[in-house]
């Protein structure tokens, strides 16, 4: 079996699926359409960040894939739904770097607050420019966080540890932790915080969420990040209310469009503007993040390729299995129409298969439902399997 690791993935990622007897290739870049297609040919496993997009032309010509890794938070640069219709398990890691992203947007916040990069491009022009003026604590100022998932909740819990009010808004009813406050919109966040950060989905609904009307609904004064996604904000926007002194200062880890690998160049309006800090898209990017990240992410496609696990997959049914406990374990990926488990059974029946055990899951279009059986599967039964109206995918792992 052999994987395809994209976009520099950490040595941990590489070790997990090396021991598990997997042939594993290695790239630092992304790769776009055609290069994929080309890389893809007889692998199973792909490991992609961000910059990678494994959409439904990709798919349909790559037969031999298994699985696809996230490794990171968000799954948009994957076709879920094509890759569920290939029978194409998707699995990526939600938690293991929001303390990283949380660390990042705290030092963010403390460096905008105290003008911390004008006084460091000063210092290395050779001026000495020591000056109370602008500089303010964090501790007391109000802080609007624009998306209250696992990175904004936990960064709530941090913000307010350190003295600052904690607003918040999101699409969804969320509970709010410690002392944070819930607002009924985003336009009455936008009146109350002292700085505004956002922590939204990659949803493409989400494409220009934050624009001139946002920008102009904020406090005069009042600071800006974005550790999400680029496509979200209207750089232009943000770029005229920093120049016009209605935004105090920004600090921008993510782009609408970025380069595709390390060292090539990068163009964005918001270079050489007063207060911004600009970062290349590295809020999750510490090295005990990345290693928990390809730890998290290679076991799942790892249990997955063995033993038929679909524990944390987001497009495939879920059903965490252990080990296979007898002679081979028959994995049956079909579409979800009353009378499918009904037909498998019967199949094993008419070809003398004796069941160990049995687990079903679905979700959404889709079924999974894995077999154990002790002795008697045939070649015969897994391929009336394999041609069973609705099936689509049969594996069968020893």
């Amino acid at each position: 079996m052999r994987a395809l690791l994209l976009e520099s993935l950490h040595p941990r990622a590489h070790e997990i699926l090396h021991g598990a007897g997997i042939e594993v290739e290695a790239h630092d870049g992304a790769m776009d359409e055609d290069e994929l297609i080309e890389a893809l040919k007889g692998v199973e496993l792909l490991g992609i960040r961000s910059k990678t997009h494994l959409t439904e032309r990709v798919i349909e010509a790559s037969p031999s894939l298994l699985a696809v890794g996230a490794y990171s938070i968000g799954t948009n640069q994957i076709d879920l739904s094509a890759a569920a219709r290939h029978g194409i398990a998707a699995f990526n890691a939600p938690y293991s770097n929001t303390r990283s992203v949380v660390e990042m947007a705290v030092a963010e916040m403390v460096s905008l607050t105290r003008r911390l990069a004008e006084h460091n491009r000063a210092m290395h022009d050779g001026v000495w420019s020591k000056s109370a003026i602008g500089a303010h604590e964090i501790r007391g100022r109000t802080l609007g966080i624009v998306g209250y998932g696992n990175i904004g909740s936990q960064l709530s819990v941090i913000a307010e540890a350190l003295g600052m009010n904690v607003i918040f808004f999101d699409m969804a009813e969320k509970l709010a932790l410690g002392n944070a406050t819930p607002m009924p919109s985003l336009h009455a966040l936008l009146a109350e915080a002292d700085i505004v950060t956002l922590h939204v989905d990659g949803r493409q609904g989400n494409s220009g969420f934050f624009g001139r009307e946002q920008f102009e609904a904020m406090k005069p004064g009042a600071m800006f990040l974005n550790l999400s996604r680029g496509f979200i904000v209207d750089v232009e926007a943000l770029k005229d209310g920093l120049e016009s002194g209605h935004i105090g200062g920004a600090a921008i880890d993510v782009f609408p469009v970025e380069p595709k690998k390390k060292g090539d160049p990068f163009v964005s309006e918001l270079q050489h503007v007063p207060n911004v800090i600009l970062t290349p898209h590295i809020g999750g990017s510490t090295e005990e993040a990345q290693r928990d990240i390809g730890q998290f992410v290679s076991s799942r496609l790892r249990d997955y390729v063995a033993h038929g696990s679909t524990s944390l997959s987001v497009n495939l049914p879920n059903l965490s299995l252990d080990q296979v406990q007898g002679s081979h374990r028959v994995a049956h990926l079909h579409e979800n129409v009353p009378g499918v488990l009904a037909a498998v059974n019967q199949v094993f029946a008419e070809h003398g298969v004796n069941i160990d055990a049995q687990l079903l899951a679905t979700r959404g279009e889709l079924g999974y439902v894995v077999t154990d059986v002790a002795s008697g599967l045939s070649r015969e039964a897994v391929e009336v399997l394999r041609n069973m109206t609705g099936t689509v995918q049969v594996r069968v792992l020893s």
